[in-house]
């Protein structure tokens, strides 16, 4: 019987982090994937990801890199996309798939029209919905996205060939892959994402500028460690985010300050049930998610 080839058989990830290194792991475990090159601006941590496993050689310079790749994933903080973009594309064969892995699409899907002048048939924009507080390739793993969701924006001018590849590649991670709008997108994540984050990163910062810091980080609880873990992640990839996202990202900002500043009235005011009335709605929509 002859031996199916796999589905990528040249695959160049640029940014061989948690999300880019737990796609190469997946993709190698499932025997989908014939060469993994790794691409990125710090030796030590490609060099880590060969001595993992995680990539079978890596080259720093993005524009040799690509050279020869099927696909190639573009992984890297929002703010380099465009950069990264103008050196690789002039380098890619015509037939390379490019997709992405950002979190606001408007704005990778902007820095791709710069850059190209139009929307080229072989972009695939894409969004896995997963991750950990950690970052760089010691931190990733083969099942990071079983179970979760990939979010696909493809637009009119993507090709169905690209479109049913990249929906291929996340399928075999273990991923619910969906399509989605690009704007329904950012507002959603703008809603589920990047809100808590920076409410998270906010909440941390403001203790910690507190006289009394010390004293308060040694008492806290566990619901401080639950809810401010998030502030633990990679402060460039979320400053990012928020600048790339900031017009979905300001109206949830206003939305919640008006949400805040009605239970603060409440509070000034002992206005007991809107608070209990508050909370019980909060945990019965809680308790109705699937928040896996």
């Amino acid at each position: 019987m002859t031996e199916q080839p796999p589905l990528i058989e040249r695959l160049c990830i640029i940014g061989v982090g948690l999300i880019g290194g737990s796609l190469a792991r997946a993709l190698k475990q499932m025997g989908e994937v014939g060469e993994v090159v790794g691409c990125g601006r710090g030796e030590v941590n490609l060099q880590a990801a060969v001595r993992l496993g995680v990539v079978d050689r890596y080259d720093t310079d993005p524009a040799r890199a690509v050279a020869g790749a099927d696909v190639v994933v573009v992984a890297v903080p929002l703010g380099a996309m465009e950069a990264v973009l103008r050196v690789i594309v002039p380098q890619l064969e015509p037939d390379t798939v490019v997709t992405d892995v950002g979190s606001a699409k408007s704005s990778v899907i902007a820095d791709v029209e710069r850059v190209y002048g139009r929307i080229p048939s072989h972009f695939v924009p894409g969004h896995p919905i997963a991750g950990t507080e950690q970052s760089g390739v010691e931190a990733s793993f083969a099942t990071l996205f079983q179970r979760r969701r990939v979010i696909l924006t493809p637009l009119a001018e993507t090709a169905a060939a690209a479109h049913h590849l990249i929906r291929r590649m996340w399928e075999l991670t273990g991923a619910e892959v969906v399509d989605m709008g690009v704007r329904h997108h950012d507002a959603v994540l703008a809603a589920t994402s990047h809100l808590p984050h920076l409410l998270a990163y906010t909440l941390v910062d403001t203790l910690a500028r507190l006289d009394d810091r010390a004293e308060i980080f040694r008492y806290a609880a566990g619901g401080f460690r639950d809810f401010t873990r998030i502030a633990s992640s990679d402060p460039t990839m979320w400053h990012d985010i928020c600048v790339a996202n900031r017009e979905q990202l300001l109206e949830m900002m206003t939305l919640f300050n008006t949400e805040l500043a009605r239970l603060a009235e409440a509070i000034r005011n002992d206005d007991r049930a809107t608070i209990l009335s508050t909370f019980q709605r909060a945990k019965r929509a809680r308790d109705n998610l699937y928040l896996d």
